[in-house]
């Protein structure tokens, strides 16, 4: 794919990754979740499919649109979301031997962290493709993801899906990491620009410390908010919350299941060794005493 305007030449041996989570949320129509006029009566659940930052953060600086392409029984089957941004003048550098770049305020077109989404009715699964659009300034190809649309309760016990069912929800989320090999320069100077403080509580705010001058309550640019994550990085929350499954705790319980895994074949491994070697003892000698007595 040829470069765009003004993009420059890659960034050499740089790989730049970004985490982002896809999938679909189903609810079955029923007391909690009551059927809207207009839905046809074969319809059971309501459902959604979409692409969004982890922690709720805004992908669209490197993300412009997202394609959804349905079941071809649903009417307007193929889908797409994006949002506008605008792009100001940058600001002019304050220091003289800083590089003369500052990245294009981003304006988005809804509020961000909203998701890429497509929310419908139905009552059937089926696979949905999703087809990742990059900003303008990547030069990159689109992507194409495979999702399984869920609608009835999963898991690999019974106690799993009775889990599931208590919710009310069927949850089908995949956590995924967007990586960008070499990015042209422009682009890797959107995605290296800094992480953003968080909105919900400035850097300038005074919180409730003690002594002259205490910012208790302050994020600076650069650090995360207790347990969450900045805007334009590559971080993942600290800790698991409602709605927000993965985190760095459980990424270290997925580490946990997967050395125990990991240690239990290899004693199954060294246990089927010491039967193999029984069972070629045992061969051994039969062979032997054929010999012997032909």
């Amino acid at each position: 794919m040829a470069p765009p305007s003004g993009a420059g030449r890659r960034v050499k041996g740089c790989q730049i990754q970004r985490p982002f989570i896809y999938g679909t949320t189903a609810r079955p129509f029923g007391e909690k979740n009551p059927k809207p006029p207009g839905i046809p009566d074969d319809h059971t659940h309501s459902w959604e499919v979409f692409v969004k930052g982890i922690d709720d953060t805004d992908i669209t600086y490197w993300l412009r649109r997202v394609q959804f392409k349905l079941h071809e029984s649903i009417p307007n089957h193929l889908r797409s979301t994006y949002y506008i941004r605008l792009l100001l003048p940058p600001e002019p550098s304050k220091q003289a031997n800083q590089r003369p770049f500052s990245p294009p305020t981003t304006v988005i077109d809804g509020k961000p962290g909203e998701p890429f989404v497509v929310r419908e009715t139905g009552w059937g699964e089926f696979e949905i493709t999703l087809k990742l659009y990059y900003v303008s300034e990547s030069g990159e190809k689109p992507q194409t993801l495979y999702h399984h649309l869920h609608l009835h309760p999963y898991g690999r016990t019974e106690a799993d899906k009775e889990a599931m069912r208590a919710t009310g929800e069927v949850v089908a989320w995949i956590y995924e990491e967007q990586l960008f090999n070499e990015p042209y320069e422009a682009f890797y100077d959107i995605l290296t620009s800094g992480a953003l403080p968080d909105p919900a509580r400035p850097a300038g705010a005074k919180g409730k410390g003690k002594g002259k001058g205490a910012k208790a309550g302050a994020v600076p640019p650069g650090q995360r908010s207790e347990g969450g994550v900045l805007p334009r990085s590559a971080m993942i929350p600290r800790t698991t919350r409602p709605n927000h499954p993965f985190s760095q705790e459980t990424e270290q319980l997925e580490i946990k299941k997967l050395r125990a895994a990991y240690e239990q074949a290899s004693e199954l491994m060294d246990k089927m060794r010491e039967e193999q070697k029984v069972k070629d003892k045992r061969l051994a000698d039969l062979k032997r005493e054929t010999a012997a007595n032909p």
